[in-house]
């Protein structure tokens, strides 16, 4: 290449970059203030440019290209969702997005939930891509390659942190392996002698206890409770069972024809466990189920202030009833 030449490319290239630096501390004009905006895995530099101008920053992709060239910074930008806002500049985008200062969505997933409702919190939130929409239980399962038949109970209760636009079906899939772990935590320590033949077994227990305690000092007693009647083959008779039986049918309140209506979840009909959870145990409620408390207890009854009367015999459940409940019920003119 004759030397002139060289000269002249290499003049183009410096005025080039100080053009690139001087446009850097310039704010940059924003479709939208704040601005979100997604960086696919695995962009190029150039590709990486291309998305953030088309999401509506305006950062020439020429400028942002050649300032991360400069900088050595073409290496170094990192996925995610980010949030930009009035006043950002090339080179503060830049420095974001080699930091990775990725923006996040949140969800949290409160203990006692069905899955029935965790999936109407996830269809409602506005941070994640709804890859779940308009699919059933089993091709969501399917999709996640969770081998159980019924949903319930299988997703850990917890406050999830996540990128902006990921999908609902990572986040399930964090909330699948969190609960299995700790399941997992828990029945390895659990104590001996407990009615149950399997992990799962237990975290039907577990959502029992989440559903029945008003407490969260009274859960290991009310786990006390199910596991001694379990052991003496009597029925359970919890109502959230028979409520969650019910379906949508249930308008609020539980009548006795309710509690004689025979369904898989009835336990005032049927033995046993029901055939799945009922609801998304939490750690407590998991650790109350695999450590219950050393208590004679076959009943309790709710005082009215969330706690519960926890008695060894019918006849001193017979009593709490009347102190607690009867005696708490509006009289018939």
């Amino acid at each position: 290449m004759p030397r002139f030449l060289f000269k002249l490319l290499a003049l183009a290239l410096l005025l080039g970059g100080l053009a690139a630096a001087a446009v850097a501390w310039l704010p940059l004009p924003l479709a939208s203030s704040p601005l979100d905006f997604h960086i696919e895995r695995g962009s190029s530099l150039k590709s990486v440019a291309r998305q953030v101008n088309e999401a509506g920053v305006g950062a020439p992709p020429l400028a942002l290209e050649l300032l991360g060239r400069l900088t050595g910074s073409a290496a170094m930008i990192k996925a995610g969702s980010y949030e930009v806002h009035k006043g950002v500049t090339l080179w503060t985008l830049l420095a974001k997005l080699t930091r990775g200062d990725t923006s996040q969505g949140e969800l949290a997933v409160i203990e006692g939930w069905t899955f029935r409702q965790l999936r109407e919190k996830l269809d409602a939130n506005p941070d994640l891509r709804h890859d779940t929409a308009g699919l059933s239980n089993a091709e969501l399962l399917r999709r996640l390659e969770i081998p159980d038949a019924h949903p319930e109970g299988l997703f850990l209760p917890d406050t999830y942190l996540f990128d902006k636009r990921s999908s609902d079906l990572d986040l399930l899939k964090r909330a699948h392996r969190a609960m299995q772990a700790r399941l997992a935590e828990e029945w390895a320590v659990r104590a001996p002698g407990l009615p149950y033949k399997s992990p799962y077994e237990a975290l039907i227990m577990a959502s029992i206890v989440e559903k029945e305690t008003g407490r969260a000092e009274d859960r290991p007693m009310v786990a006390a409770v199910f596991v001694n009647r379990l052991r003496r083959g009597m029925l359970l008779q919890t109502d959230p069972s028979v409520i969650y039986g019910m379906g949508e049918s249930y308008a609020g309140n539980i009548r006795r024809r309710d509690l004689l209506a025979d369904t898989p979840y009835n336990t005032y009909t049927r033995p046993g466990l029901t055939p799945t959870p009922i609801a998304l145990p939490g750690v407590a409620a998991l650790r109350a189920a695999l450590h219950p408390a050393a208590s004679e207890a076959l009943y309790f009854v709710a005082r009215g202030d969330g706690s519960s009367q926890f008695s060894a015999t019918l006849d001193e459940h017979n009593q709490a009833v009347n102190r607690y409940i009867l005696k708490r019920a509006p009289q018939t003119p």
